[in-house]
């Protein structure tokens, strides 16, 4: 009967089941370090995270049959065993940066001393790290994000990694802050949440702003329906043939004939006074 293969065997890309990859001053390590975790969880592998056991000490007695097929079985779990962490030190390798594993390799690593390398790489110097992720927490904004959605799960990511380096984040100020940077335009759901006492949690805050996001893009969706079924209609139906061009022409056709009979008027009117005058005007003789 063939044995059966263990599942970690099976895993053909690692990055299809882990896909972050950590960077050496990434602030995704909580992330990864949680993914891989469970990845080695389902795949039965997590005790190669942790120190391995200590073998069983060998019995004395050698020459039974028993101990002959006990020592036959060891060996074949040593060498599962050995097969096994080779496996998860592969992935360890394939979800970290060139940079990070050039930093963390060593000949005849194991996949648990590469996995506390990681972890020493983003645990060392805890304070500069917290500074470092505080001033990019307080500094968060809305408006340099894409997406409502992004910017909560980056606000929700950086208190992640606050927590990892000892500083957390409780849900309280993690709300508050989201609330603090966003754009004028959810001033109003803002208020709304702000005066709830107390406050609701990153869960529900997260999903009203998402819905709040979803209502305002159909308001401009509709919005630009309307002014393109407004420009279409102005298109197809023209303005009367009463506007000011023809009016003007028609006016100046009148005012044609005005200006004409006023000129020849006061042409005659004119010339005839001055004709007058002039037929009728004699100096006296001095």
């Amino acid at each position: 009967m063939e044995p059966k293969l263990h599942p970690a065997l099976t895993v053909s890309n690692i990055k299809t089941h882990v896909p972050v990859i950590l960077e050496k001053d990434s602030t995704h390590y909580t992330t990864w370090k949680t993914l891989f975790k469970v990845h080695c969880q389902i795949y039965e592998v997590l005790d190669h995270l942790a120190a391995k056991p200590d073998a069983a000490s060998s019995s004395t007695t050698t020459d039974s049959a028993d101990s002959a097929k006990d020592k036959g079985a060891a060996a074949a779990a040593e060498t599962l065993w050995k097969q096994l962490d080779a496996v998860v030190l592969q992935w360890i390798y394939a979800t970290i940066s060139t940079a990070l594993l050039h930093s963390i390799l060593k000949p005849g690593q194991t996949a648990h001393e590469a996995w506390l390398a990681v972890e020493s790489e983003f645990n060392d110097n805890k304070n500069t790290r917290a500074i470092f992720l505080g001033q990019e927490f307080a500094n968060l904004c809305l408006e340099n994000f894409s997406s409502m959605a992004e910017y909560c799960q980056h606000v929700k990511h950086l208190a992640d990694q606050l927590q990892s380096v000892g500083s957390p984040v409780d849900d309280r100020m993690l709300v508050i802050k989201i609330l603090t940077g966003l754009t004028d335009q959810y001033d109003n759901i803002s208020t709304v949440l702000q005066n709830r006492d107390p406050l609701p949690d990153f869960n529900e805050v997260r999903s009203r702003l998402n819905m709040e996001e979803q209502k305002k893009k159909r308001q401009v969706t509709r919005g630009a329906q309307s002014a393109a079924t407004a420009l279409a209609a102005t298109t197809s139906n023209p303005p009367p043939s009463n506007t000011p061009s023809t009016f003007y022409h028609s006016d100046r056709g009148r005012g044609g004939r005005s200006r004409s009979s006023r000129g020849r008027g006061r042409g005659r009117n004119y010339s005839g006074c001055g004709n007058n005058n002039n037929s009728r005007y004699q100096p006296s003789p001095t």
